[in-house]
């Protein structure tokens, strides 16, 4: 089986939706993505997700099935040592998280005691054992850090969501903690995260991704990717700044 992960494209968050440039990413996403042989499609509550599927579903004249634990991960927010109030899980100066070691270990991670003062490993489960049933559905069953193969294909699955919720499903395939991918990896709009089955021993399946964040139907058509979920290259880049 394989799973695409697919970020909405350029959001324009004020009205949950797309920006002009976002529906230019989601019809050049249309276009590859209606070449394929899709299985089913899932996607997020979230307007600017549905609206990014919307241009591929009416292509392909498909429907989506819309999953409540595939809205972004910010239900859980957290009490951050530098910031006021409180915050989104995902979004932490790495000159601070990484001084915990265990932010770093696939258990540990939430039992700092930042993430015990959130309803985190609430919402993280939530994500993660709604994967989990979709998963089985599909013929693949939880077996400790593996998959049990109830069937075996070879069946396309597109799920359209958005980069924290993205990061947690991958976690949680490739035990991994959260916070290594929510801050080492950056999943521009439309991208295409492409995760397989790997049955090496029979009825015994582990998943391993073969493309993390793939642009190439933006760079097919000479359109630059979005700067959204990335932060300047250089302190002095007032403009791409956000602390």
């Amino acid at each position: 089986m394989q799973l695409l992960i697919i970020r909405h494209g350029d959001p324009d968050y004020s009205i949950d939706s797309l920006t002009e440039k976002g529906w230019k990413e989601a019809r050049l996403l249309a276009d590859r993505l209606s070449r394929l042989n899709i299985k089913d499609f899932y996607v997020s509550p979230l307007g600017r997700a549905k609206d990014t599927a919307s241009l591929t579903l009416e292509r392909m004249n498909r429907e989506a099935v819309e999953l409540p634990w595939l809205q972004e991960f910010f239900r859980a927010a957290i009490a951050r040592p530098d910031a006021e109030g409180r915050t989104i899980a995902w979004d932490w100066l790495p000159q601070d998280w990484t001084v915990e070691e265990s932010f770093y270990d696939k258990k540990k991670w939430q039992d700092t005691p930042v993430m015990q003062d959130s309803t985190i490993a609430q919402e993280y489960k939530w994500v993660t054992e709604g994967l989990d049933a979709l998963l089985a559905e599909h013929g693949y069953i939880r077996s400790g850090n593996c998959y049990h193969v109830e069937k075996a294909n070879t069946d396309k699955i597109v799920l359209f969501c958005h980069f924290g919720v993205e990061c947690v499903m991958l976690s949680h395939l490739l035990g991994i903690s959260p916070m290594v991918l929510w801050h080492g990896f950056c999943a521009a709009p439309t991208s295409v995260t492409t995760v397989n089955t790997e049955e090496r021993r029979k009825g015994i399946a582990s998943f391993r991704v073969s493309s993390f964040g793939d642009i190439s139907h933006l760079y097919a058509a000479d359109e630059p990717a979005s700067f959204q979920a990335r932060f300047c290259e250089c302190y002095g880049k007032e403009g791409e700044r956000v602390d």
